[in-house]
């Protein structure tokens, strides 16, 4: 079994299994959830990705402008690191039009906050991939 590679063109598909999609919310609620942040999920998986999205990019944003060293913190228990979301950034700006298509639904990433957010779900999917790849070695 190979762990699969995780691009912006196949998190959609990888996003598109009902327990990865839950395994992955219940990492991102349990790692924000020790800065006593608490991320939203109603249930629905179809719509899953689009509401981490808002809760993460909203929550970033209060982040950045109140406590930059807090954020700082939860990026790295999440292990994301500042020169991973420098070259997303990068990558953002140089392709000011970037698309992700979830669901059929076309996303461009605005601004700052939706390209972190974006990241942190790509980080905590790609630990839930690992994971379940070594627990399925043994």
């Amino acid at each position: 079994m190979n762990l699969p590679e995780i691009t912006h063109q196949n998190i959609a598909q990888l996003l598109n299994k009902e327990t990865i999609i839950n395994e992955t919310i219940a990492q991102i609620q349990k790692d924000f959830g020790m800065y006593n942040i608490n991320i939203q999920f109603d249930g629905n998986t179809e719509t899953a990705y689009e509401q981490l999205m808002d809760g993460l990019t909203i929550e970033v944003k209060q982040l950045l402008a109140n406590d930059k060293s807090k954020l700082q913190s939860i990026l790295y228990r999440i292990d994301l690191s500042e020169i991973a979301i420098k070259k997303a950034l990068q990558h953002s700006l140089a392709n000011s039009n970037q698309t992700l298509i979830i669901n059929g639904n076309t996303n461009n990433f605005d601004n700052q906050q939706q390209v972190i957010a974006h990241e942190i779900i790509v980080r905590e999917l790609k630990k839930v991939l690992t994971r379940n790849y070594f627990k399925n070695l043994g």
